[in-house]
Formats: structure tokens, sequence, C-alpha cells
């Protein structure tokens, strides 16, 4: 259960809409009607993720944020204002606030913003560490594994979690290299400070610009607010980029100069912004080939590969296999209400003889929908999906979560699996997101191109 807590002395409407937007019981709503009873609450039990009002009864809203930043910087804050007081909102971004919406509040852009901002909350609190025996099954952020070049990763995290060098962490995808990133996060001396992800693959490219630097008003079409960018926004903290080697040429000059200077000029503006930010990034790419051949600068990769982390590929990782089944058997046994204690030894020589092309995060995926099929306390080849057994299989990142059925495309089938995760989670996006393997970012995208508006309400294609 997500748990919001919002700061507003508007005894009706807000809490109203809130509590609309996020319903029982998926979701925990708390109201305080003053800066002094928000604070209280906070202290009691830090919430998922806070709303807080500018103006408040007893004291601003940005000496409440100040206050909220003093007990625990890595609860994001997102401010609700009057579009006259944007002005304070944007100051609040500017010393680490996750976001600023306007009243009257747009219920889908409350719960986008709401969802995004617990799923950076989860990155920055979290604990991600590693561990060569298995961990308990709820700990979800441990780095699991016991083979010599998991091993290595673990001492390359030992060494560089207090430096302040850039960290480039490579591998192929679904090897766990955010986890990586969290761990040295968590390490590190900027624990307590911000913790930002973002996934340049993820970004249309006329838009990534401005998610890093921010923009000014006017700055382009549709630009009808000042935006502070994450390098802004994460100024003390830790800034962990995803897939940087889909990084347009143009935005990697800018990258260039923030990662020698720690400055940077918003989108449309002239204004020089100072940042301490410590950047960790990440790519499925050969980065030096890339640079080789002209397609990524080569002065960048320099500056973002001071200390490289290589995380294998699951199939050269030895008997770590057996043990990330165990822990996610153990694990999806408790989410899914299953009781599965152990691997049938035609199944294991099954899971072991596979490829695994989209790695631990196809491993996962695998083994949820096997216990789904599972009636007993042994996991049997056939509750396996059928691309275990295919002599041939295309290895497209990011389709590991979608089993084939013949007569179905492969967008039906992402859509049926996405709304049936939603059903299941009650609507919640956040525990849709961890059923199904993926970012709430990821998932929100998926929601609007497949336009499934009502998260209860059956897709009828699947229904007929």
């Amino acid at each position: 259960m997500a748990y919001i807590l919002l700061i507003d002395d508007d005894p009706a409407l807000i809490p109203k809409q809130v509590r609309q937007a996020f319903p029982a019981p998926a979701y925990r709503v708390e109201v305080a009607g003053t800066g002094s009873e928000g604070l209280r609450l906070v202290r009691v039990a830090p919430p998922d993720a806070i709303l807080l009002d500018i103006r408040l009864p007893d004291q601003s809203g940005l000496d409440l944020y100040q206050a909220i930043r003093g007990i625990d910087g890595r609860i994001p804050v997102i401010f609700v204002t009057l579009a006259r007081a944007a002005d304070v909102a944007i100051e609040a971004m500017r010393q680490g606030a996750y976001d600023y919406l306007f009243k009257p509040l747009d219920l889908q852009e409350l719960r986008r913003v709401v969802d995004e901002s617990m799923e950076e909350g989860r990155r920055m609190r979290g604990p991600a560490s590693v561990a060569e025996t298995l961990p308990d099954p709820d700990f979800a952020g441990a780095i699991v594994g016991s083979c010599p070049s998991m091993r290595e990763v673990y001492k390359a995290i030992g060494r560089v979690s207090d430096k302040k060098v850039p960290v480039l962490i490579t591998g192929e995808s679904g090897t766990g290299k955010e986890l990586v990133a969290r761990a040295i996060y968590q390490h590190g001396r900027r624990a307590r400070a911000p913790y930002r992800a973002l996934n340049c693959a993820a970004i249309p490219e006329s838009l990534l610009e401005s998610e890093l630097f921010g923009h000014e008003r006017g700055a382009f079409t549709g630009a009808d607010r000042k935006r502070i960018g994450k390098f802004e926004q994460c100024n003390g903290g830790t800034l962990f980029l995803d897939e940087i080697g889909d990084m347009m040429p143009a935005l990697q000059a800018k990258m260039l100069r923030l990662l020698q200077e720690q400055e940077f000029e918003r989108v449309g503006g002239n204004e020089v912004v100072r940042t301490d930010v410590r950047l960790i990034a990440a790519t499925h790419r050969d980065l030096r080939t890339w640079a080789a051949e002209g397609k990524f600068r080569p002065d960048l990769y320099y500056r973002l590969s001071v200390v490289t982390i290589h995380l294998p590929p699951l199939r050269e990782r030895g008997d770590d296999l057996s043990l990330l089944v165990q822990l996610f058997l153990r694990r999806y046994n408790l989410e899914l209400g299953r009781d599965v204690r152990e691997v049938a030894p035609e199944a294991m020589d099954r899971l072991r003889d596979y490829p695994w092309p989209g790695n631990v995060r196809e491993l996962q995926s695998v083994l949820q929908r096997a216990l789904l099929k599972a009636t007993g306390t042994v996991l049997v080849p056939d509750y396996l999906p059928d691309e275990l057994f295919a002599e041939a299989r295309p290895s497209v990142a990011g389709d590991s979560a979608i089993g084939y059925r013949p007569g179905s495309t492969l967008a039906d089938l992402e859509r049926a699996a996405i709304q049936q995760c939603l059903i299941q989670s009650g609507g919640s996006r956040q525990r849709t997101a961890e059923l199904l393997g993926i970012s709430t970012r990821t998932l929100l995208r998926k929601i609007r191109e497949y336009k499934l508006d009502d998260p209860l309400r059956p897709d009828p294609r699947t229904t007929e």
C-alpha cells in the first residue's frame, strides 16, 4: 500500500480529489491541515510521496519543505499551487522538490506525477546491496550472485561509492545496471541526498534536453511555464542516466560541458546555472566502438568512463542461475500466493540451456508466469513458457514479458498483459509496473499508447 500525505488547508475539494485519484486499498491518503501537523506525520512515518500546498495557515510551504528535507531528503515532494504562486514552487524545485501542479487539479496529471515520484522515491529509499547468498525474499534491492565476475562488480562498487568521479555501467539489457547504480548511491556520501533516474531511450529526443537541463517559459511551442531539469533539481545528489548511448550528438556536447564545468543553461535561457551532481551512466552499447565509429563523442566517452563497471550476462554467470531461481521463487510465492518449493531437474535443465537474451529481467518474468500456472509444490517443465522450448527465438529487448500465442500480435499480447495486471493490482500503477518488471514511467506511456484510461474496465478485445 502506497502512503500519500496531503498537506493542505482546503477541508473539502483537494482531499476529495486526491482520494478519488488514489483510492483504497491500493493507496492510503492522510491529510494534514497545517504545516506543523504535516511535519508531525512525516516524523511518525515517512510517506511515499507528499503533496504540499504553497500557502498554509501557520507557515509557508517552502519553509515546511526545508523542514521535511531536513528529516529525509529522499521523500518526493510535489507542490500544489495557484498560478500566481508558481515562482515559489519553481524555487522549491531548484532546492530539490519533485514537481509542482496547479489548482484545480487535473486528476490524470496528478496520478502520473505522483506515480512517477513514488518510483523515484523507491529508488532512493529502497535498499540496494550485494548478496552472495540468498537474502530475505522481500528484499527486492539485492544484487545476488557469487560467480567471479559478480565478485569483481562488488569490489568495484566498494571502491567507487565514496568518490565523486563519474561511473559508467555497461552490460546487456536486463542485467541489473540500475541496481548497481543504486548500490553506488546508497553506499556513498550522498546517500540521504536526492537521487534521480532517467532513461535516455524512453524520452523523445525533442524533450530529453528539457528533462535534463530544464527550459524557460516560451522556449518552444508548449513551454507554457518554466521547468527545472534533473541536473538542477538533483543539485547535491546523484543522477543516473540509463541508456546514455542513445543520446543525440547535439545533447552530448552539452553533457560534456556540464561534466567539465558543472554548469549549463536551460533551454531558451542565457542564465548560467551551476550544479553539483554525481553522475552515474549506463548503456548496453559498446561505447568505445561507437566512439571510434563516430556514433558517440569520444571526449564524452572518456569523461564518462573514468570508472567502468561491466555486468556479465546471465548465461555467463554459471551457478548464479540456481541462486537467482531460488530467490525469485521465494519472492513470487509470497506475491502470487503459491507454494512452489523446488524445481524439477528437467525444468532446471531447461532453464540452464536457455540463452536468456533478456537476462535477469527475463528470468523474473518467466518465473512469474510459471508460478501463475503452477498448482503444486514442484515447478515442472509444463509450467515454463513455450519460448524456452523453441529452437529459435528472436532476442528483441523488452519482449520477454510477453508470451506468444497464435493469432495474436505483439501489441495485443502486451495490452492484454497490462490490462490483466492493472486489474490484479486494483488499478495501482506502481504495483502493476512491479508485476510486469518495467518502470512506472514505461507503464504510463504504454497506458496512454493503448488508451487504457479506465484500468478496472476489462479490455473487450480480451473477452470476446
